[in-house]
């Protein structure tokens, strides 16, 4: 494959991909590409798909047809290790055991990188230095997990994924649960991912302005298929808020970002 046709497919793509479970197919025929060093994200109604997405392009489904690669190469090709060494992926209500700190946490993230009996060595003392820094939690570095805050503990879930050094970042549904202010720190990190670390984000999120506002590519999706992808002022409309989601709505440009913003009526 040459460069010109990897780049045409993304970072990570989707070719003709089916999923189900059992007989009951949830996402049929979809070629879904994320672009390179972007935040991509995937909207639509519940049931609609986005999370069996993300999770089949984590590696931890398989899907029933189809291919996902990862810089035009089938991620079925790469070991669970290597594949985590490249993507890192955060799930909904991630579950630590107790008494564990936000250090030892973070530290789990360079399993991939490590042998069964191999030293812990400066590049993963790094890394893990690195991923408090980036995410505003080195001062709760010997803090068990169990007494944070929601927005501290997700931000201590996304370090131990950066910990792995991948660059690619799958996360469902990163901002549920967390109060406004914890939501824009968390969204804000993204950015910075994204513009300052060369990240490729991919976030499964149900407030679209949320996605209006932050992700520079977004994949709106209905029944397991997509019905429109792009820039946000070009796939955020009246028509496809109404088509997707039953709901009439005014669009109107975000004063403060210059982004779509959706108005129920």
């Amino acid at each position: 494959m040459s460069a010109d046709d990897r780049h045409t497919l993304g970072k990570l793509a989707g070719q003709r991909v089916s999923i189900a479970y059992g007989e009951h197919r949830i996402v049929e025929d979809l070629d879904l590409v994320v672009p390179e060093r972007r935040f991509t994200a995937l909207i639509g109604p519940n049931g609609s798909g986005k999370s069996t997405i993300l999770r089949t392009f984590a590696g931890l489904m398989s899907p029933a047809s189809g291919t996902i690669l990862l810089d035009g190469r089938s991620i079925d090709t790469l070991s669970t290790k290597d594949l985590a060494k490249r993507v890192g992926v955060l799930l909904q209500g991630p579950v630590a055991p107790e008494g564990l700190t936000v250090r030892d946490l973070v530290r789990q993230g360079r399993y991939p990188h490590r042998s069964l009996f191999a030293r812990w060595s400066d590049e993963d003392q790094a890394a893990c230095d690195e991923a408090l820094m980036l995410t505003g939690t080195t001062t709760l570095a010997d803090t068990p997990l169990d007494s944070l805050s929601g927005g501290q503990r997700q931000r201590a879930w996304i370090a131990m994924t950066l910990a792995q050094r991948g660059e690619v970042l799958l996360l469902d549904e990163p901002t549920t649960y967390l109060d406004l202010a914890h939501q824009i720190e968390l969204m804000n990190l993204i950015t910075v991912l994204v513009r300052d670390h060369g990240k490729t984000v991919v976030a499964v999120l149900h407030d679209i302005n949320q996605a209006a506002r932050y992700a520079e590519h977004i994949v709106i999706l209905n029944n397991g298929r997509i019905t429109a992808a792009g820039r946000p002022e070009d796939v955020i409309s009246a028509e496809a808020i109404a088509s997707v989601f039953g709901v009439r709505s005014v669009i109107i440009r975000d004063p403060v970002a210059d982004t779509p913003l959706c108005i129920p009526l």
